[in-house]
């Protein structure tokens, strides 16, 4: 197959593009992009109630372009994709660790009262203060558990 990207768009691109998707958006509809409300669209139409499609669409085209970029790059095998977790945890443990993980992930967006792309992208281009909070949250977060894991495993991951 072919690389789709075989280069990365730079970033003075990609940047302005994003924020240009953000402010158009948000002129538009007056709604914030980030992909955790998508998944509560879901729940909602299930359940009968009435949604925003455009989000329902936004999630569909996230997981249409990943296959089409995964197919047309030649990488459509599955797999398990963890590196050196993968060796530290048994295949029970780690779908369990996914599932907690993600679980978890998706019960802080809610909590947050939105994700990392609703408080990066949206938030912070509004000047929320309670998005600059969540993001520097999320950043010191990562850094905190990056050095922990990586003691706890003498430095493997």
């Amino acid at each position: 197959m072919f690389d789709v990207l075989p280069i990365p768009l730079p970033w003075y691109l990609t940047g302005p593009l994003m924020g240009l998707i953000v402010a158009g958006l948000y002129a538009v509809t007056n709604k914030h992009l980030g992909i955790s409300g998508a998944y509560v669209q879901v729940v909602d139409y299930a359940r009968g109630r009435t949604i925003e499609s455009w989000r329902l669409w936004f999630l569909g085209g996230t997981f249409a372009g990943a296959a089409l970029v995964a197919l047309l790059g030649g990488y459509p095998q599955a797999g398990l994709g963890y590196g050196a977790l993968g060796e530290y945890l048994s295949l029970p443990a780690l779908v369990l660790t996914l599932l907690l993980g993600g679980m978890l992930i998706g019960f802080g967006a809610r909590w947050a009262g939105a994700c990392t792309s609703g408080h990066g992208l949206t938030g912070c281009a509004t000047r929320s203060p309670g998005s600059m909070v969540a993001m520097a949250t999320f950043f010191a977060t990562a850094v905190v558990f990056t050095l922990l894991i990586h003691m706890l495993t003498g430095g493997a991951l």
